[in-house]
């Protein structure tokens, strides 16, 4: 998706296209004279309008198909379905971090509870991140921060039980990224409440999930864990719209983690493209391109 601000004798306009069918797709929007104060609501609400003809739909029929699909599961089936996610996101998300646990180790470790020669704090974070990976799918409660510091406290509390379960009051830096001032955090978090509980009955849950994603690890207001609790929340809100999940797989870390130091927009299209192309299955021979 590609928007831009086109001046055109002597008025703007919004300039978005995407390709859609196999046919790129142009459609444009009046601004008048001058561009108006609210540029970036009406940016976001053009944007929505156009992704609503060329992505919405695809996410739609993907979980239309994707039910469909889960129904017909036996529970047995559906049981080990959920381990084997269990056990690729638990790989991919700790490994995004640095753990040194394979897949096959992983595997071993959630199926088997067998422990291979490796750092015991890597094989204990494996064990709880599986542990309240099942917490967030199963989980039943309207999303708060009181969520968040418990699954943040389970997760950590074996290793890094200084910071397990508490917001950082210490500043950090993300590569070139400064987070916000700890003294901020509690402010930062309530606001990101305010408007997860605005939008969550408005936006596209996909949508949703990539931006609170985006959201929340801007804040970063944890010591540490951010990226593990950040995707799980990405988990919680498609599980609870019934959409399947989005693995972060490892080995796409590089753009992932360069999506996250674009705009919340261009991370939004990166999560679209990713969650697509993960679930294409659903889609037959539809498909849809996007444009940068």
């Amino acid at each position: 998706m590609f928007m831009n601000i086109l001046k055109q004798k002597g008025y703007y306009y919004l300039d978005h296209s995407f390709r859609s069918g196999g046919k790129v797709i142009h459609k444009r929007k009046y601004l008048g004279k001058e561009l108006p104060e609210n540029l970036e609501e009406i940016k976001e609400a053009f944007l929505r309008e156009c992704m609503q003809e060329s992505v919405f739909k695809k996410l739609n029929d993907i979980r239309k198909n994707f039910k469909s699909e889960w129904k017909k599961y036996p529970d047995s089936i559906k049981k080990e379905i959920l381990i084997d996610l269990s056990i690729s996101f638990t790989y991919n998300t700790n490994a995004i971090e640095g753990s040194t646990i394979t897949l096959h180790e992983t595997e071993e470790i959630i199926r088997k509870r067998i422990a291979p020669n490796k750092p015991l704090r890597d094989i204990q974070e494996t064990i709880n991140h599986s542990k309240v990976f099942f917490r967030v799918i199963n989980e039943k409660s309207e999303f708060s921060n009181e969520m968040l510091l418990n699954w943040h406290k389970e997760m950590f509390s074996d290793t890094k039980p200084d910071i397990a379960g508490k917001f950082r009051d210490y500043l950090v830096r993300v590569g070139n990224y400064r987070t916000p001032d700890w003294q901020d955090i509690g402010k930062l978090m309530k606001e990101f409440f305010i408007w997860y509980n605005k939008n969550k009955q408005i936006m596209h849950p996909v949508e949703l999930a990539a931006r609170a994603h985006y959201r929340f690890e801007k804040i970063h207001p944890f010591g540490d864990g951010n990226g593990r609790i950040g995707r799980l929340i990405i988990a919680y809100i498609l599980r609870k719209a019934n959409y399947p999940l989005l693995i972060i797989e490892y080995k796409k870390r590089k753009s992932y983690y360069h999506a996250l130091t674009k705009t919340e927009i261009d991370f939004m299209n990166w999560f679209f493209r990713s969650y697509v192309s993960a679930h294409k299955r659903y889609l037959g021979n539809s498909r849809t391109k996007f444009i940068k």
